[in-house]
């Protein structure tokens, strides 16, 4: 059995050498449908194993409170806006105050500017400077964690001390060739000291993530004294199954905080950090189906052309089945054979599709700043694809060629 499926790949091979320029343009014809369900499919896994690495750091044990949660964020252009207030600055501080849950660590923060300048002695930086109003909790909360230094203590916080904690591209930049700790940089004609330095994130759709500095919330709140400041609430526990508890308990004590009565509805949101990343991901399903929608269409030609050129093929080799056939060939030896020709062209073009789909979709990837990973069910899925398109469209033609009687396949010119 085996040395008469290896003769079968020897008289495959043989045959694709005699049609070679047919060949070469079946199997890119099949190579361009496999290139572009590999790349997205590439794209995309690039695209999900980022969102996961982004906000799973946060943990699955981590909620929010914000102004709107994720779902109207998302999809509020969908429906009716709701309007709801800021989370303001006693509000935050009441609810932490009141929010005692057992195993709990909380925190508040705020964006102060995202166009911030810091200097170091005669250097300084370009005015794209993110800094942040944080406690010593926002560190644990949003999953970070220095590489340099040390985060903030309860005593920087209560005592206002202009230190910092700063982002990893200050080292590639402001404080090259330094070590950053206990230097002084300004801010705003403010002197900080670096106490710490973030471990680098990289970019999420292109907002950088180590552009950042750090400093104590009140200092922050001194600094940058923008009506209308916007405060997080943040909430780790440290126990996973007490979570749903610990959201409950919080809803209810944002309730209290903002004075609102049984019937009224929540004028806050309230994100988990394992919904952020679920409904993102939701949304890369759709880029999947795209993905499926084109390779099919450009497959579904594809396999047309592989059946054509299979066709041709049982023609012009009629009187060399009519000699296998006298000689005692039987109709499932010619079958097998034509169909073993299909499957070779047919993965070669998946397997050149596979090369190409991943190289595009590594260089997407790499341009958007995704974070690459092996797409093997990009790749398992086209070599299935293929095999299925090489049975599709070699059966006829085995079948055909199975059937072809001895003697009028020898009279064949």
């Amino acid at each position: 059995m085996f040395k008469l499926f290896k003769e079968n790949i020897r008289i495959a091979m043989g045959s694709i050498k005699t049609q070679l320029l047919r060949t070469i343009l079946t199997v890119l014809i099949i190579a361009i449908g496999i290139t572009a369900l590999v790349c997205i499919l590439t794209v995309v896994a690039a695209l999900e194993h980022t969102i996961s690495s982004d906000f799973a750091s946060m943990g699955s044990n981590t909620f929010r409170i914000e102004q709107y949660d994720i779902s109207e964020r998302m999809h509020g252009g969908n429906r009716k806006k709701k309007i709801n207030p800021i989370i303001s600055w006693p509000e935050a501080v009441a609810f932490k105050e009141k929010f005692r849950y057992p195993f709990t660590h909380t925190s508040l923060s705020f964006t102060a500017t995202t166009k911030a300048e810091a200097k170091f002695e005669s250097k300084k930086t370009d005015p794209q400077i993110t800094v942040m109003g944080v406690d010593e909790y926002f560190l644990l909360n949003s999953g970070s964690e220095t590489t340099q230094g040390r985060n903030f203590t309860a005593f920087d916080i209560q005592n206002n001390a202009y230190v910092c904690v700063v982002g990893s591209d200050f080292e590639k930049d402001l404080l090259k060739d330094v070590n950053p700790i206990d230097k002084i940089i300004s801010i705003r004609g403010a002197r900080f000291k670096v106490i710490g330095v973030l471990k680098e994130k990289g970019s999420t759709f292109g907002n950088s993530q180590d552009l950042r500095v750090l400093i104590p919330i009140q200092v922050a709140r001194s600094l940058f004294t923008a009506p209308n400041i916007n405060y997080t609430i943040s909430s780790m526990i440290e126990k996973k199954e007490l979570l749903d508890y610990a959201i409950d308990n919080a809803i209810g004590t944002m309730r209290r905080v903002r004075k609102l009565s049984p019937v009224q509805e929540n004028n806050f949101g309230i994100s988990r950090s394992d919904d952020l990343i679920n409904k993102i991901l939701d949304i890369t399903q759709y880029l999947g189906i795209s993905a499926w929608v084109i390779g099919i269409i450009t497959i579904f030609g594809s396999s047309i052309a592989l059946m054509n050129i299979m066709l041709v093929s049982v023609t012009e080799r009629t009187r060399e089945i009519g000699v296998r056939k006298a000689l005692g060939a039987k109709r499932s030896t010619i079958a097998m054979q034509f169909f073993i020709e299909t499957l070779v062209i047919g993965q070669m073009g998946g397997l050149l599709g596979v090369i190409l789909g991943i190289s595009a979709g590594f260089g997407i990837a790499f341009l958007l700043e995704f974070s690459f990973v092996t797409p093997w069910t990009a790749i398992i899925s086209a070599f299935v694809t293929t095999f299925i398109v090489a049975i599709v469209s070699g059966s006829y033609p085995a079948v055909k060629a199975s059937r072809l009687d001895p003697i009028e396949a020898l009279r064949y010119e």
